[in-house]
């Protein structure tokens, strides 16, 4: 379970590849127990910046505190103990293909933990029902729906009990009712687990239904433009690109 606090601080932060920046002047914070959303346009950056968070991309410069500790100036093995607290779930869910669903999630389990096979079995069968995939273990991702795929990577994602979880696009590629239930899915797990919830959408329903905080990054100054609610960012901030982003289809 996650104290209460900051968990995740951001200062001066600038991603990029090679010689060209993403995004830099990256200022913000994120709380215990957050659902904090990363949103903006096409290409500003926002799955490269979940990457830097959870640590696949290095940042060119700047700092992500965890809990008041720089993630990149550590030493790599304290790095790795760090991001065994993280869970992941890629856009595309990234299970593997020959692997059932309970095999995907007792990997991690059987490669960090010292659980015995028939405890990784039985955490594995827990975390699949918590999804709503009891009896599903069996079966493998070309087997089941998207929406059903999905709900299976969330569960390896939380098959650790981790601190954080980040979430690529997690409602891409369903139909806005799996979408719904995701949703819905991703605030049981936060009550249940107690996790801080990073996650990059595009999805105004999730935006609003279940984010506590929005980053809004902009594709064209390459830096963030507001930070705060998404209900306060659609309504009240000054900027009028943003308030234009979180009112489309109002008046379709």
């Amino acid at each position: 379970m996650s104290s209460t606090g900051t968990q995740i601080e951001v200062r001066g932060l600038e991603i990029g590849y090679g010689d060209f920046s993403v995004q830099h002047g990256l200022d913000f914070s994120i709380e215990s127990g957050d659902i904090f959303v990363i949103i903006g346009g096409s290409g500003c950056g926002k799955s490269t910046l979940l990457r830097a968070l959870f640590g696949l991309t290095r940042p060119k410069r700047g700092s992500i505190l965890y809990r008041g500790e720089d993630f990149w100036e550590a030493p790599t093995a304290q790095r790795q103990r760090w991001m065994q607290r993280f869970g992941v779930l890629f856009q595309a869910g990234a299970l593997w293909s020959s692997m059932t669903l309970a095999e995907n999630i007792a990997l991690p389990l059987g490669e960090y933990t010292d659980l015995s096979k028939a405890e990784i079995r039985d955490r594995a069968s827990w975390v699949l029902s918590l999804v709503g995939l009891a009896g599903f273990e069996d079966f493998r991702p070309a087997e089941i729906s998207g929406g059903m795929r999905k709900r299976a990577g969330l569960a390896r994602a939380v098959a650790l009990d981790p601190e954080i979880l980040f979430f690529d696009e997690p409602s891409a590629g369903l139909d806005p009712l799996s979408s719904k239930r995701l949703d819905e899915l991703i605030l049981l797990l936060q009550e249940t687990l107690g996790s801080t919830i990073v996650m990059v959408t595009h999805e105004l329903a999730s935006i609003f239904g279940i984010g506590t905080k929005a980053l809004f990054l902009d594709a064209e100054s390459h830096t963030q433009l507001a930070l705060g609610s998404p209900a306060w960012l659609r309504d009240e901030c000054p900027d009028p690109k943003v308030r234009t982003f979180l009112r489309r289809g109002e008046n379709g």
